[in-house]
């Protein structure tokens, strides 16, 4: 096609190939999810999996599963089939994992994995409490804290309209659909994801990926 700009040809060699590093920018903010999960502590958050099997096929760290979900929550790609296909084809998400490609039930578990009925398990007094694989209430563990906020808002109910703004935007970012987990552990760890998703690009869009990559490595 003479007369255009033409693109390199796909069975020409390099002697010198790229970096995959070469390919993403040092302002994208990919880097600032990156060195954002580095910083933590999952194990002492209580990340389901931070240590390895004994036996058993090798499983995915869950920072780098953590990443990915940033991500995917940052660019609208909160599906657990869809991140499975970006992992293949989108040069930030290749970069992010290091040119891992989970499948997509992998992914989907680790999402839903995260909602800590895992303890039921390991409990030493889970003979006493329950035979089956796990026992649950329905009163929730911080339920006072509700009723207490409840109270709060029912001798202010004016307060609701300066919160409502950042959680409106949440739900327009979302693309006013529905949640893609079921029961409210798992749905509040969606929830979560959104959030951290979230003030991390208004953080980003304030002091840009430079001054955030920068305050998070002091």
């Amino acid at each position: 096609m003479a007369g255009f700009v033409e693109g390199v040809d796909r069975g020409q060699g390099t002697l010198f190939p790229a970096l995959l590093d070469d390919y993403v920018a040092e302002d994208n903010p990919v880097r600032a999810v990156d060195v954002f999960v580095e910083g933590l502590d999952l194990d002492k958050l209580g990340f389901v999996g931070v240590q390895p099997l004994d036996t058993g096929r090798p499983g995915y760290h869950p920072g780098m599963m953590l990443k990915l979900y940033i991500y995917g929550y940052l660019n609208r790609v909160p599906s657990s089939r869809r991140l499975e296909r970006e992992c293949q084809r989108n040069i930030e998400m290749i970069w992010l994992t290091g040119q891992l490609a989970p499948d997509f039930k992998t992914i989907a578990d680790f999402r839903i994995g995260q909602w800590q009925g895992q303890a039921c398990k390991t409990c030493a007094l889970k003979a006493q409490c329950t035979t089956g694989p796990e026992r649950r209430i329905s009163r929730w563990e911080h339920e006072a804290v509700l009723e207490k906020v409840q109270d709060r808002l029912d001798h202010n109910p004016n307060a609701m309209g300066v919160r409502r703004h950042p959680f409106g935007t949440m739900k327009c970012w979302m693309g006013a659909t529905h949640f893609l987990t079921k029961k409210l552990p798992k749905v509040a760890t969606e929830m979560a994801l959104n959030v951290l998703a979230y003030n991390m690009k208004r953080v980003m869009m304030i002091v840009g990926v430079g001054g955030l990559l920068e305050a998070m490595q002091a």
